[in-house]
Parts: structure tokens; sequence; C-alpha cells
């Protein structure tokens, strides 16, 4: 191993802040660009559901009266 021990691993000889909040800050990224899509879709098919029953639902409407 390349440190003797964690607490060397996460001081790095004074750039430990910027080396792990760089890991951080990639983490967060990365994570945003797989889960922020994955919600929009949900979001837009919730909304083409709704847009759908209305659709039919005016339909039904129309043709009723």
């Amino acid at each position: 191993m390349y440190f003797d021990s964690v607490s060397a691993a996460l001081h790095m000889a004074g750039h430990g802040v910027y080396v792990w909040s760089a890991y951080l800050i990639t983490v967060a990224v990365v994570a945003a660009v797989l889960v922020l899509p994955l919600r929009r879709e949900k979001a837009f098919i919730r909304q083409l559901q709704g847009t759908l029953k209305r659709q039919q639902r005016d339909k039904s409407d129309a043709s009723g009266t």
C-alpha cells in the first residue's frame, strides 16, 4: 500500500482536501448524469399518460353528447 495509514491517505501530504473534493465532485456529476434523465423520463411519461387520458375522455364526451 502506498500510504502507511488511513489518516495519511486522507491527508495526502496536505493535498487531500483538493484530491478528495475532486473525487466527490466527479461522483456527484456522474450520479446526476445517470439519475436526472431517468427522472425526466418518468415525469414525461406521467405527463403523456395524463394527456392521453384527457384526450380519451374528451373523445368519449364528444361522441356521447
